[in-house]
Formats: C-alpha cells, structure tokens, sequence
C-alpha cells in the first residue's frame, strides 16, 4: 500500500453537507503533503448544488471526490430500524465495504462534525495489530449503553467519528453483514446506532488510537483521573496522551451540544471551525437560534466537570440514563 496515496470517507446528508464542507477543507488543507488524496461521501438526499460546492473544495486542492448516492439505504439495511432520533443516513458508514471500490484496502472515515488540524500521516500508518478498526475510546458511555450491546465493565467502548479501517480485512470478514445481523438482533434500535453496532460487532477487534485523533472537544473539561473513574479502560491512554490531545489536537470531534454552529456557543474549540468554513463555498452562513440560554448552562456545567466532577456525574445520570431510556421506548 501507497502510504502517501489517502482514502478518506465520509457520510452525510443535505442538512450536513455546510459542516461537511468544512471539515474536507480542513483535512485538504492541513494535508498537502500526501501525494494522493480520494475523499469518498456516501450520500442520502445530497442536493445538486451541496455536490456542486463540494466539487469546488476538492478541485481548489487538486484532490479527487467521489460522491456515491445511498437514497436505497433502507432497502438495503432490509428491515424496520429506528434511529432514536438520528437521521438514518449515520448507518451509511456500515456500507463503505460495498461502496468503495475494491481497489481501496484501507480508509480513514470522519464525521462531518470534525475539523482536521494537523497532517494525518503518522494515524494514517498507524499498526492496526491485526485488528479491523482503529478508533478512540469514549469512557463517559453509560453503563446501561455498554450493558445493551454485550460489553462488560471492562470491555472498552469507542467513539466511531473517527474510524481507521483495514477495509481489505473488513470485506473478507464480512464485517457489513455482521453488523447488520448484530443490529437486527437488537430490534433495529440502539442508543447510538451505528456506533453501538460497531462496538458490539467488533468486540476485541477495535485498535485503540490516541485521543488526539478523535478529540472530543467537551473532554477539554474532564481531567485523566475523572476519565479512568468513568471507564478503567482508559487507562490504556496516558495522561500526556491526553495533554497532548487538549493543547494540539489533530482532529477536533464537535460531540456533544456545544457546537460551534449554534449562536451563543461557547466552544473552546470553536475558532477552528469558524476559520475554515470562513473559506468554504458556505462562508457567512448563519448560526442557529433559539438555544443561548441552553449554551450558557451548558458551559457552566463544562466549568463545573473542571471544579466539581460529582456535579456533571448526577446531571449525566438523571438527563443522560433519562436519554437512554427514552431511546429505548
């Protein structure tokens, strides 16, 4: 494999194709130093003129895009699913397999809502260890969430935002099929779908990356020892590691509701975002109203994590297992 030629995918819809935009600026920006660079989106309901400006992204690097159109998506799932809430087009990444040509053995897949700041060389040839999947851990899960796809107290639990994928082991495995079966065994309904499926399926297959290629901008506000109290698991990540992941992350992850596209946000991160899509097809767009109040309490619980850890810990277990449940229903 070309280590200097890059596949990268991402899935989306028209609603996120702005935030899109955005992080494959980015991610063509800070990587001009691979000689190839193929960014495959897996599309459902993506407009003409959302294709069009990701089109301008791509030839503004000399980069190639490839837009693959997914609107048989529930057809191709084969049965009733709910989302809890998501849009159905986050279960696109389960099909990247099928999708990519066969030509593509490794892929890095990122979330739209992610924003690349330095080169991705060093992940990109990161050791899988003969794994299918490298990711981050995501210790805050709660414990009813790991409990509903087979994982013990021990198991680590991971972010999917951020996938390196050996594709090439994925399709001979028959990870898509896997996947599918493991969520219809489920009722076709899991707190975090595709997330969930993922964890679940590949249980012991998963390589743990460094937090600083899937940081979770809310974690800025949780310190190493709150982290390991919350999942034991995270102990496998070193508290430099972290440091290193607050103060020079390369891949910024906007999880959480402080997102730098809602007006009155307080995102410590979120110049990032705003510097880049400043120089998208979609600069000037408008941020989204009607939450400042809802901002500034959640930036005050981000504050009280640092000072308080308990504090986010009883809001996160009557709001977030409240959450849980209500997904489940």
């Amino acid at each position: 494999m070309d280590r200097e030629c890059m596949n990268v995918v991402y899935a989306s819809n028209d609603a996120y194709a702005r935030h899109l935009g955005t992080s494959m600026y980015s991610l063509l920006d800070r990587n001009r130093d691979f000689a190839e660079i193929t960014v495959y989106v897996l599309t459902l309901g993506l407009s003409r003129e959302n294709q069009e400006r990701l089109e301008e992204i791509a030839a503004h690097f000399e980069r190639e895009l490839v837009c693959v159109n997914m609107d048989d998506l529930r057809e191709r799932i084969g049965y009733e699913v709910d989302t809890g809430g998501f849009d159905i087009s986050v279960m696109l990444r389960l099909f990247m397999g099928d999708m990519l040509p066969e030509s593509v053995k490794r892929v890095l897949y990122l979330d739209c809502d992610t924003v690349v700041l330095q080169s991705l060389k060093h992940l990109w040839k990161e050791n899988l260890e003969g794994n299918i999947v490298g990711a981050v851990m995501e210790p805050t899960i709660y414990q009813a969430v790991k409990e509903s796809i087979d994982l013990d107290e021990e198991d680590p639990y991971y972010n999917s935002g951020v996938l390196l994928v050996d594709l090439k082991k994925w399709r001979e495995e028959e990870v898509q099929k896997k996947l599918l079966e493991f969520w219809k065994s489920k009722g076709g309904k899991l707190f975090a779908s595709d997330q969930d499926v993922i964890n679940g399926t590949l249980k012991g297959q998963i390589h743990t990356l460094m937090p600083r290629y899937n940081f979770f901008t809310n974690y800025r506000y949780f310190s190493y020892r709150e982290l390991v109290r919350q999942g034991k698991t995270y102990k496998a990540v070193t508290p430099r590691e972290l440091q290193i992941a607050k103060k020079h992350p390369s891949i910024i992850h906007y999880m959480g509701d402080e997102r730098p596209w809602i007006a009155g946000n307080f995102n410590h991160y979120r110049r990032a975002y705003e510097l880049y899509l400043a120089k998208t097809p979609w600069a000037g767009a408008v941020k989204e109203e009607g939450k400042r109040m809802y901002m500034l309490a959640y930036h005050m619980l981000d504050y009280a994590t640092a000072v308080c850890p308990p504090v986010r810990r009883m809001v996160s277990r009557k709001l977030g297992m409240k959450l849980v449940e209500n997904r489940r229903k």
